[in-house]
């Protein structure tokens, strides 16, 4: 395994870890005038190309993909834009972490799939074990699982002061 490219794949993941945690430290870094949640989402897109690159790296790209594929990323991602699309960015982004006031969401996915942006994730990884040494899939998919566990570790009390 390439370190450097385990090292890229998990490198969003102790952000994520930071700002769900210590999601104060990261509105004061912000500072006033800048959105948390629309920062995080840069910074997140940035880690995310990396990632994205550091696969295609070790990857063999052969056309056409295995049947599997097809119905794997196409669930994931509308899996991943159906979140996006009833949350926002602001939702997806932390933002009640953040100290803003998001509203809950009983919409398909939420309330049938727990976790729907991550398991679409997942799914649109695992329609790319073609290409991608299982390994590397593997890596990503534990950083993850990491994330939901830690999210649903969610404590109140961590919660950034409301947006004035």
């Amino acid at each position: 395994m390439s370190i450097l490219t385990g090292i890229l794949v998990l490198l969003p993941f102790p952000f994520y870890y930071w700002l769900w945690t210590y999601p104060a430290t990261w509105v004061e870094l912000c500072g006033k005038g800048r959105d948390p949640s629309m920062m995080m989402a840069r910074v997140s897109y940035f880690l995310k190309l990396l990632q994205i690159l550091s696969l295609v790296s070790v990857s063999t790209l052969s056309w056409p993909p295995p049947l599997y594929f097809w119905p794997l990323f196409i669930v994931g991602q509308y899996l991943n834009f159906r979140v996006y699309q009833l949350l926002g960015e602001t939702g997806t982004y932390y933002g009640v972490r953040f100290g803003k006031d998001i509203p809950w969401v009983t919409e398909f996915p939420f309330g049938y799939i727990r976790d729907p942006q991550y398991i679409g994730s997942i799914l649109s990884l695992l329609a790319c074990l073609h290409w991608v040494p299982l390994r590397y899939i593997l890596l990503w998919v534990f950083g993850y699982v990491f994330i939901i566990w830690v999210e649903s570790k969610e404590n109140p009390a961590t919660r950034a002061k409301p947006l004035s």
